[in-house]
């Protein structure tokens, strides 16, 4: 029976009910069917969202961005960016993959709905514009796909440089229990190479998606 809460889940996503609303019903339905009283239940939820650091950073941040967004923070990323001469979408997004690793190797998180959403899109948006005029939905969509590709890519890649990542610590022990002696700053250095390829292999991309672009426009511009 205390498997029903997954149940209560599956069903709201399917409606497409409130994602948070439906998960805390299933969290205090499950504790009511394993026997826990809404005391024990609000504590566990409590002591669990206090414990999850980052979720609560996230929700502290996400009004901050809505605010900056609504008092015109995407529209002064484009503006500046159609002012600077020679900047693409592609560039932009391999801009950011770069800065993305530099941080998240010193331990600095940015992340999507913090920078990609409201102001490295924006800016890449803008620099399409600037080049081609207003911009089809298509070629929108290629912009977010790219923009959000950068931050998973400087992410995903550059994560392990840090030396204190969980993932570099998660590594270490299990290559200890499998009989390999290493530590953390060996593991550090043997993701510096996959950071760089992962870099190079984002700028080839973003490059030719800028090609697509250009030569979709071309097309265009040829037609009329």
């Amino acid at each position: 029976m205390q498997l029903i809460g997954i149940l209560v889940i599956v069903a709201g996503f399917i409606l497409k009910l409130d994602t948070i609303a439906v998960v805390l019903t299933a969290g205090v339905l499950t504790g009511f069917l394993g026997g826990m009283n809404i005391v024990e239940i609000l504590d566990t939820l409590g002591s669990t969202f206090t414990t999850q650091r980052s979720m609560a950073l996230f929700l502290l941040i996400l009004p901050i961005i809505g605010l900056c967004e609504r008092y015109g923070l995407k529209e002064r990323a484009t503006h500046l960016i159609q002012k600077l001469k020679g900047m693409s979408a592609g560039r932009i997004a391999t801009l950011y993959l770069f800065i993305r690793e530099i941080a998240i190797a010193a331990g600095v998180k940015l992340g999507q709905a913090e920078f990609v959403r409201p102001l490295i899109e924006p800016m890449a948006q803008g620099a399409a514009v600037s080049k081609y005029g207003a911009v089809d939905e298509k070629t929108e969509e290629d912009i977010k796909a790219m923009t959000a590709a950068a931050d998973n890519l400087g992410n995903f890649f550059a994560q392990n440089i840090f030396v204190a990542n969980s993932g570099v610590l998660l590594i270490v022990g299990t290559l200890e229990e499998l009989g390999y002696q290493v530590d953390a700053l060996s593991v550090a250095n043997a993701a510096i190479p996959v950071a760089v390829i992962a870099l190079i292999f984002g700028f080839i991309q973003n490059t030719l998606l800028d090609k697509k672009i250009a030569k979709r426009y071309a097309k265009k511009e040829g037609a009329k």
